[in-house]
């Protein structure tokens, strides 16, 4: 498995298939899919790790406006109802996880003593008037723990479906192996590995996106190692390699990832790759993670 520069892999190979694209294909306007955890979005005002106002969520639909998104994968939502809160049902369909709430909800900590963990789950927002099909969730990535999120599994159903898996994987293993939660992520990883190997076999078009939790674009990382021996001859690139993160100053590399097999990233176009940072200083951004999007032809 290898990793490249998307704009040059992209672009030849490109060049390879154009002769295959259909006069039809061609006219349409690429997918733009994006990944954004949303910082304990809540469904109620003054809820959560990060209690919200209903000027905190009009704020978060401006932005949501600014992506002009086909499909967002969100991370970090406590209810489908919280996630139409910000992806507003006349302009989205909300797919949302079918884990249980676990019922524990502890305290915060830190800064925010006194403020209560609600439920944190994984899903979709897909454009109206964009066909899809929703698959059983990967319960298997929540490996026994019921705080641990479920992946949602999606196919987006244009001229040359793709099948999107959103995720949000274990924190606190962001590099290496040795941290207190690096056991339940790379117990995680095996899952991604089967999930993977399944779409190889089908010759299936797929992107894993959302916050992974692991800095996967590191020299050597194991995780990325280990996903690249899911399957005979699979070739993953990952959408942020060869950029730096800028959302937040102490942070420069990627933990929100899109992951294309060689069937998705022939479709990426050239340069989409984009960051989104809000436009506003950091200490006004309405969640500590940017939206990170690409777009693929359909």
């Amino acid at each position: 498995m290898s990793r490249f520069r998307l704009p040059l892999l992209a672009g030849l190979l490109a060049l390879a298939a154009g002769c295959s694209t259909t006069p039809h294909q061609a006219e349409l306007p690429p997918l733009k899919i994006v990944t954004w955890n949303m910082e304990h979005l809540a469904e109620a005002n003054d809820l959560g790790c990060r209690p919200r106002t209903d000027a905190d969520y009009a704020a978060m639909r401006h932005y949501a406006s600014q992506l002009d998104a086909d499909v967002v994968a969100f991370e970090e939502v406590e209810t489908a109802k919280a996630a139409e809160r910000v992806f507003t049902p006349d302009k989205y369909t909300v797919v949302f996880s079918e884990r249980p709430d676990s019922g524990r909800h502890g305290s915060c900590g830190g800064s925010r003593e006194g403020l209560t963990i609600r439920k944190q789950d994984v899903g979709f927002a897909i454009r109206k008037g964009v066909p899809f099909t929703r698959h059983p969730d990967v319960r298997e990535l929540g490996v026994g723990n019921p705080d641990l999120r479920w992946g949602v599994d999606v196919t987006i159903d244009v001229p040359r479906p793709v099948r999107l898996l959103g995720v949000h994987l274990k924190s606190g293993c962001f590099k290496g192996d040795q941290g207190g939660a690096c056991p339940v992520l790379l117990e995680q990883v095996p899952v991604l590995q089967q999930w993977i190997a399944a779409r190889e076999k089908e010759n299936t078009a797929f992107v894993i996106l959302g916050d992974w939790n692991r800095r996967l674009d590191l020299p050597g990382d194991r995780v990325w190692l280990d996903l690249g021996k899911s399957a005979p001859g699979v070739n993953l690139v990952d959408a942020t390699a060869g950029h730096s993160a800028t959302c937040e100053a102490k942070y420069p590399d990627f933990i929100d990832h899109l992951v294309m097999n060689r069937a998705a990233s022939e479709r990426f176009v050239p340069g989409s790759f984009n960051e989104f940072t809000y436009g506003v200083p950091e200490d006004q951004h309405p969640s500590d993670h940017c939206p990170v999007s690409i777009r693929i032809a359909r």
